[in-house]
């Protein structure tokens, strides 16, 4: 009997879990100039769909557009080293694990994000989403998620991820104002030129991006083959931007909008025999006025077009609410109009025109030359479609 009590004894203490600490999660203040992708990435965190999704989820955000020198959590854990090791203190056996775990605290004391050692103050940083911890184990991630590599948003842009299937079935044609050789309006910048087809087509792919992640089937008709999403707040111009597939951008304006027009149609009566659910085309343009004048978001519809104005008047809702949540008391002109203009009749789908500020106003081109604003932009019109 003693010896069936001391093996059981035997048995219960090898096999006894490592328990961990409790922990709390990282706060840091926002600074100025600092949106929440530059945030992130100072503390070593990337920009994947996980890691947003929980950023968002422990600050109870609406979206990502943060409050300067506001303190924020951070989806870092923050333990109490236990000054024996990390794999006791973390509950956690893997050790490759904790020698990523290692780097990364050794990583964060170097960039100056940490004060000291955490061997020394006892305090070990721990994110949710370790970063790189692949290729620092040496292992092969899998990504169940991966919705597709897309090299038309730039290498670091280029792997999507599905969020959800709400869009499954639906085709979407996202058309940048302008491109090739015509630049669209221009605006100064503190002496440097701000082209209107750099900045729609900047905003263009980060919606085409968004709508993906929500499996949506998505289409650039205007495309630049080295451009991709760009963090700049100047975006250099140039003019080989393309129309779908690959053909050359013509100069006149109304076989431009013809050739993207064309394009559109063809692809639509291809979806449609396929049996797409929804079909939308959204044309977005940076607008010109006077130096003084600041405009909101505002959107045109087909006259003709009753789903047309349901989706332009959704989102400019969105909008509405957006600025409303984010900027008590700012208040929100946009509006919504009828317009016969040549891309809103001739094409097949449904189809919506953004117009995004004044690309002349200093305060409205700081929508277009901060990258988290862009991005703040093409989040929202995404939001937009996703309530429509």
């Amino acid at each position: 009997m003693l010896i069936r009590v001391l093996y059981i004894s035997f048995i219960l203490f090898i096999s006894s879990p490592i328990f961990a600490q409790e922990y709390t999660y990282l706060k840091s203040t926002v600074k100025a100039g600092e949106g929440a992708y530059s945030f992130l990435e100072r503390y070593g965190l990337g920009r994947d769909i996980a890691t947003l999704q929980l950023f968002r989820e422990i600050n109870d955000l609406a979206d990502l557009n943060l409050l300067k020198n506001k303190e924020y959590k951070l989806p870092i854990r923050v333990y109490k080293y236990n000054g024996t090791s990390i794999r006791t203190t973390i509950g956690n056996d893997d050790y490759d694990y904790a020698v990523s775990i290692q780097k990364y605290n050794e990583q964060m004391q170097s960039a100056g994000n940490r004060n000291s050692d955490y061997r020394d103050d006892l305090i070990l940083w721990v994110p949710e989403i370790m970063p790189n911890v692949t290729q620092i184990a040496g292992k092969e991630p899998a990504n169940p998620n991966l919705k597709g590599i897309f090299p038309i948003f730039g290498k670091d842009y280029e792997s999507v991820e599905l969020i959800d299937d709400r869009l499954k079935d639906e085709v979407y044609y996202i058309v940048a104002g302008h491109g090739g050789p015509d630049p669209g309006a221009i605006g100064d910048y503190g002496g440097q030129p701000l082209c209107e087809d750099e900045y729609a087509y900047d905003i263009a792919l980060r919606l085409a991006r968004n709508l993906l992640q929500h499996d949506a089937t998505v289409y650039m008709i205007n495309r630049d083959p080295n451009d991709g999403i760009r963090n700049e707040a100047v975006l250099k111009a140039d003019k080989d931007e393309v129309c779908y597939p690959d053909l050359e951008i013509p100069l006149n304006q109304v076989r431009r909008l013809n050739q993207r027009v064309k394009a559109i149609n063809e692809l639509y009566s291809k979806h449609k025999i396929e049996g797409a659910k929804k079909q939308r085309a959204i044309i977005i343009h940076v607008d010109s006025r006077a130096k003084g004048q600041r405009i909101d978001m505002f959107f045109y519809h087909n006259p003709k077009s009753s789903q047309g104005k349901k989706l332009a008047e959704t989102l400019r809702n969105t909008i509405e609410k957006k600025y409303a949540y984010h900027q008590k008391g700012r208040g929100y002109s946009g509006t919504v109009k009828p317009r016969n203009l040549h891309m809103l009749r001739e094409t097949y789908p449904v189809a919506v025109y953004a117009e995004l500020g004044n690309i002349r106003n200093f305060k409205d081109q700081q929508r277009f030359v901060v990258e988290d604003n862009r991005q703040a932009v093409a989040n929202w019109l995404c939001e937009g479609i996703l309530n429509d």
